[in-house]
C-alpha cells in the first residue's frame, strides 16, 4: 500500500493497536485476529499489530490497513529493531512499517537513515516513526518517513513520563513537521482521542484502553483503592 492511500484511509479516524505480549493472557495470534475483527465491526480504520504471526493472522481476518511491528528483546531500541525484522513483517502482510526512530543506539549499529532507506528501497513500504522527542521527529521526517508518532514520549530520557498522552509533544509535532502527524501513546478516553484530532492530529492509534483488559482492569483497580485511600484520609482527619 502506497502512504497516500493509507493516509486517505486513516484520517481523521481511529487505529487500534492489538497486541498482547507472551506473559499476557491474551497473547496469540488466533486472539489477536479476533480483536482485530471486533475492531473492524467497531469502526475502526487500521490496526497495528505486533509480529510476523500475528499479522498473518490478522491480514486473514480483516480487509484493514496493518501497521506492522516486531518487538525484539525488552529493553533499549526494540521495536522493529533491524532491517531483518522490518523485512519478516513485510513477508507477513504489512502495509506499513512502524519502527522506533528515536536517538538511541540500534542493536546492530546501523544508523537509522540507512535503515529507513534499505526499508523504502528494498521493502517499498512507506514508513511510521515512534518518537520520544520533536528533534527524533525531524530527523525522521527528513530521513523520509511518511508519518510519525510520540509513541515513546516518556520511554527514554527526553521527556518525562506521564499518565496519559504527552499533547505538549503531539502539538509541537504537529505544528513542526511536514508530514502527517499521529497521535499515540497512553490515550485512555475517547475525550483524550478527540482532543489529540482538535490539535491537528491525523489519526489516533488506542491500544491498551480497547485490547489489553488486564490493563483495563488494573486502571480500575488503582482507581478505586486510591478512592478508598483518599475517603479513609478524609475520615482519619475528621476524628483528630
Amino acid at each position: 500500500m502506497k502512504a497516500d492511500a493509507f493516509l486517505a484511509a486513516v484520517k481523521g479516524k481511529l487505529i487500534v493497536s492489538c497486541q498482547a505480549l507472551e506473559d499476557e493472557p491474551l497473547h496469540g495470534a488466533g486472539i489477536m485476529a479476533k480483536l482485530a475483527v471486533a475492531a473492524q465491526i467497531g469502526g475502526a480504520a487500521a490496526i497495528r499489530a505486533n509480529g510476523p504471526a500475528d499479522i498473518r493472522a490478522i491480514k486473514r481476518a480483516v480487509d484493514l490497513p496493518v501497521i506492522g511491528l516486531y518487538k525484539q528483546g525488552d529493553s533499549g531500541v526494540y521495536i522493529t529493531p533491524t532491517f531483518a525484522a522490518a523485512a519478516e513483517i513485510a513477508e507477513a502482510g504489512a502495509d506499513v512499517i512502524a519502527l522506533d526512530c528515536t536517538g538511541r543506539p540500534r542493536p546492530d549499529g546501523a544508523p537509522l537513515a540507512e535503515l529507513l532507506a534499505r526499508i523504502h528501497d528494498e521493502l517499498r513500504l512507506p514508513t511510521f516513526a515512534d518518537v520520544a522527542a520533536l528533534p527524533e521527529a525531524r530527523a525522521a521526517a527528513a530521513a523520509g518517513v511518511a508519518m510519525a508518532a510520540p509513541t515513546l514520549s516518556g520511554y527514554t530520557d527526553a521527556r518525562p513520563a506521564q499518565d496519559g498522552p504527552d499533547f505538549e509533544l503531539l502539538a509541537r509535532m504537529i505544528a513542526d513537521l511536514p508530514i502527517p502527524v499521529i497521535a499515540e501513546g497512553r490515550v485512555h478516553t475517547p475525550e483524550q482521542a478527540r482532543r489529540a484530532l482538535e490539535l491537528g492530529a491525523w489519526a489516533v492509534v488506542v491500544g491498551s484502553a480497547i485490547t489489553r483488559p488486564r490493563a483495563i482492569t488494573a486502571r480500575f483497580v488503582r482507581a478505586i483503592e486510591n478512592d478508598i485511600l483518599i475517603a479513609k484520609n478524609v475520615q482519619d482527619s475528621t476524628h483528630l
